[in-house]
Formats: structure tokens, C-alpha cells, sequence
């Protein structure tokens, strides 16, 4: 008894005081849970541009908030948790009221089951990527690939029409239609819940010769960015959807090449 009541108390002291670089990766988390919520507020006012803006915000908090705590070395259970609600909120649902207010919110009875659909398949989605990352039994030859589409991109994807429609207004009556927007959320439903392997750059090596064009290529990319956001975005969500058949072409070779020299050291 004496033993319990003394780990009760170090706990109890633990939680009393926390570093202030612990709670660093947790306050970049709440920015990117803000941002998602604000995406909603504008949808809702039919502020699209903003409503847009706000979830490659929240996009790009999270890709922080992780970074962060491995260099400060203040990850944590709790971190891991709130970050997967956030991403839920800003990558599920935000994207999914932005097209319901943007084209489907006047479908007759059926317009606001796409996009449960779609926010469904992210809470999947989000669900089998914390239960992965607990499992030792995943061959390396994942360790270079998503399972399915990631939650930011995914959210990207289905909101692709409308960063288009802000580009070029003349195709804005194709992307704008019911039939349109419907089909491609089940498409983009399907992408992120699948098996589908999705490259992922997290362990992707540069040589040092590539350096230097790669940050050509980023500050050209800022660039556009500044001057023409919604045609550089669009283009960017564009090129990494028809990237997905070369990451499984590429997924079906390194698979290959292991199997092979598993085969050879089992001789």
C-alpha cells in the first residue's frame, strides 16, 4: 500500500509541473484543431477561398506537430491521441461541410450521405493508421508507403473541385454539378479507406546532388503559391492523384526485389 500511494504521488508531482517543450507539439496540434474548426465558420458563410485556406492551414500544422515533438523530444500518449481527433475534425469533417455547403447541400435526400460517406471512411481511415502503428508484423517493404490515401491529402482531393472552380470559372459548371461532386467523393471514400499503397516521403533519402535543384523546385513552388494559390494547389492535388498508380507500380517492384532477397538468404 505504502508503494502505491508513493507512485500515486509521483504522478501526482509529474502532472503538477510539466516542461513547457512537452505542451510545445500539443499547442501546434490545437492551432491545426483551430484552423479545421475556422474552415467550417467560413464554409458556412460561403467564404470558399478561406474556407479552402484554412484546411491546407491545418494540413500544414500537422505535418509540424509530429516533427516537433520527435526534435524535442516531447512525444507523448496523449499528444498521439489529440492528434488523431484533430485530424478527424480538420481532414474529415471540414472538408466534408466545405462540399456540402459548396454544391450538394441542395440534392435532394441524398446530397448529405456523401458527405458522411466521406467522413466516415476518414474515421476509418485514421482508426487502422493507430492500430498500424502498434503492429510489429508490417514488412519493411511498407515502411516507404501509406495504407491508402493519408488523411491531409485525401482532404485535399475532395476539395480539389473547388480549388479549380476559383481557377477557372468557365469549368466551374462541370465541377459544380451533383453528379460531379458526388462520384468523385465516393472515388476519394474509396482512396482513403483502401489497402492501396500511397507513397509517403517521411523516410525518403535525397542525394546530396538533388539538393540543390529540390530547393529550386520548393521556392519556385512558393512562388506560385503566393501568386496564384488556387492554381497551384489545384495543380499540386492534380499531380499527386494520378501519382497514386506509379507509388503501386513502384510498391509491386520493392516488394519484388525483398521477396527476392528473402529467397536468396534463405538458400
Amino acid at each position: 500500500m505504502k508503494k502505491n500511494s508513493e507512485k500515486l504521488q509521483l504522478s501526482a508531482n509529474k502532472l503538477a509541473e510539466l516542461p513547457f517543450r512537452k505542451l510545445v507539439p500539443n499547442i501546434v496540434t490545437m492551432m491545426a484543431l483551430c484552423s479545421g474548426m475556422t474552415s467550417i465558420r467560413y464554409a458556412i458563410l460561403e467564404d470558399w477561398k478561406k474556407a479552402v485556406l484554412f484546411i491546407f492551414l491545418a494540413a500544414l500544422f500537422d505535418g509540424l506537430d509530429g516533427r516537433v515533438a520527435r526534435m524535442l523530444k516531447a512525444s507523448s500518449k496523449f499528444g498521439a491521441e489529440l492528434d488523431s481527433l484533430s485530424d478527424f475534425l480538420c481532414f474529415g469533417v471540414a472538408p466534408a461541410i466545405l462540399m456540402y455547403r459548396w454544391c450538394l447541400f441542395d440534392l435532394p435526400k441524398i446530397g448529405w450521405l456523401f458527405c458522411l460517406l466521406f467522413a466516415m471512411g476518414m474515421a476509418m481511415r485514421l482508426a487502422r493508421f493507430n492500430t498500424m502503428l502498434e503492429d510489429d508484423t508490417i514488412p519493411p517493404y511498407w515502411s516507404h508507403y501509406f495504407t491508402g490515401v493519408p488523411a491531409p491529402a485525401a482532404a485535399a482531393m475532395v476539395i480539389m473541385p473547388v480549388m479549380l472552380s476559383l481557377e477557372f470559372a468557365e469549368a466551374r459548371e462541370i465541377l459544380r454539378t451533383h453528379l460531379f461532386c458526388s462520384i468523385w467523393m465516393c472515388i476519394v471514400f474509396y482512396l482513403e479507406t483502401s489497402c492501396l499503397p500511397t507513397i509517403s516521403l517521411k523516410k525518403t533519402k535525397v542525394k546530396s546532388s538533388m539538393v540543390i535543384p529540390l530547393l529550386a523546385v520548393v521556392g519556385i513552388i512558393g512562388h506560385f503559391l503566393l501568386t496564384q494559390p488556387w492554381l497551384t494547389l489545384g495543380v499540386l492535388t492534380v499531380i499527386y492523384t494520378l501519382s497514386i498508380p506509379f507509388g503501386i507500380l513502384r510498391f509491386l517492384h520493392d516488394k519484388n526485389e525483398y521477396l527476392k532477397q528473402e529467397e536468396k538468404n534463405a538458400k
